[in-house]
């Protein structure tokens, strides 16, 4: 008997051709807005606590009588504990909950951030701020699987860029706060104030953060995870990503942890508050990170590549100049070129990976603040070595390298291109 005599094979064709209803969120739709806030201010919580120390470091230095490469660690360290924490930490978001490790991560975090201050020494402080960059482990790859999972896909880059902002916003306002805070009363209040306001932010980012409704539990197997880490790992495209995101954060990590430094001597020898306040710079990647999206439907992700890291290597060499107008705008076009070229590639992780989208996103997080610890390091040895000449030449290297990665990945395509047409919306 054929289909149209049993009517039943006629309604099932029907049905399965009707277009699926797409519950994910998007922008204007039911908890949207609540959702970007609370990434907004889980992004704020984060960079405000990882970075805490970063425009302090001149008084903590003098305090425990120690050189720039020494206090650096201080940075150095919560970055690095990140980064070795990011990817156990995304096995557990995995098999218990994006919202619960963001949660638990945060409550830890902030914790923590109320003991720094009372830290006796600076192996303490030290040993302190690793604790406190592996619990905030649970937030960076946490958030964007999240977002993979809840936000429909073109909404997916102004999302994460969202979240990035969140993330200038908590790096700025913290220096600020911290550098007027410790001129007046010290670097321990000034910390201690940041821990006050990232619990006010964890508070509030439990209580707005919607469920999620479209996360499926994963397994906690060694064997499971070890094989999706495999698969990530050998993904040409991903490991370019990876690459780019540390090389990224290296230029930043080295500028920010050195330019306090700079400051404090001649001939700008300005005062610490005025330090602090100098990271209003933040604001431009504030703007750059949320546009990112539109950066990349006009150019694409490479061409939009390409845009943040000439930007980028323009304000190292801009900073070069000896007054402070010219190193402001050179900081404004570093700020605006690392937000623009972290927001993508994230983004690109995010869009690329087909499972397992905790690891990829934790695998490019570990790749991003080893570049952080990194440059905070190698940055101020070669300020101890060379001045702010040394460290501009690191991060011009590191951008020389992004550059080069994403013009290799540009012949990737085209030759995959050649050989199968869909590729030519290879990310990157």
């Amino acid at each position: 008997m054929s289909p149209a005599d049993t009517g039943a094979s006629t309604t099932v064709v029907a049905a399965s051709s009707a277009p699926v209803a797409d519950t994910r969120m998007a922008p204007g739709g039911p908890g949207y807005r609540r959702m970007s806030l609370a990434l907004f201010l889980a992004g704020v919580a984060t960079f405000a606590l990882l970075y805490s120390t970063q425009a302090l470091l001149p008084l903590i230095s003098g305090e425990f009588g120690v050189a720039a490469s020494s206090a650096s660690w201080t940075v150095a360290a919560a970055t690095g504990g990140l980064a070795v924490f990011v990817l156990p930490m995304s096995a557990l978001s995995e098999r218990f909950g994006r919202r619960t490790v963001m949660t638990a991560s945060l409550a830890v975090a902030v914790t923590v951030g109320l003991l720094v201050p009372f830290a006796p020494s600076l192996t303490a402080l030290v040993a302190l701020r690793a604790v406190q960059g592996a619990a905030l482990a649970g937030l960076p790859a946490s958030a964007t699987a999240y977002l993979a999972e809840e936000v429909r896909p073109k909404a997916l880059v102004t999302a994460i860029g969202l979240f990035v902002a969140g993330n200038s916003v908590g790096g700025m306002s913290g220096r600020i706060i911290t550098g007027w805070i410790a001129q007046e009363w010290g670097w321990r209040v000034a910390v201690g104030v940041i821990g006050a306001i990232a619990v006010a932010c964890a508070v509030a980012f439990r209580l707005l953060l919607p469920a999620p409704r479209h996360f499926r539990a994963g397994s906690l197997r060694p064997r499971v995870l070890a094989r999706t880490v495999r698969d990530h790992l050998t993904d040409p495209l991903l490991r370019r990503l990876y690459a780019i995101g540390a090389l990224f954060m290296t230029v930043f990590g080295g500028v920010y942890t050195v330019i306090g430094y700079r400051l404090t001597e001649a001939p700008f020898s300005l005062p610490q508050g005025i330090i602090g306040s100098v990271f209003l710079v933040y604001l431009v990647g504030t703007v750059s990170a949320s546009t990112a999206g539109r950066l990349v439907a006009r150019l694409g992700r490479r061409g939009a590549l390409y845009l943040a890291g000439g930007t980028t290597a323009a304000g190292l060499a801009l900073s070069l100049v000896g007054s402070l107008v010219p190193v402001l705008l050179g900081l404004v076009l570093i700020t605006a070129g690392f937000f623009a070229g972290h927001a993508v590639a994230s983004s690109a992780v995010s869009k690329t990976a087909t499972h397992g989208r905790a690891q990829a996103a934790a695998l490019y997080q570990s790749s991003y603040y080893i570049g952080s610890s990194a440059g905070s390091t190698v940055g101020a040895v070669a300020f101890h070595a060379a001045g702010w000449a040394g460290t501009v030449g690191v991060g011009l290297l590191a951008v020389l390298g992004v550059v080069t990665i994403t013009v290799l990945g540009s012949r990737a395509a085209r030759i995959a291109a050649r050989r199968e047409p869909t590729s030519l919306g290879a990310p990157c």
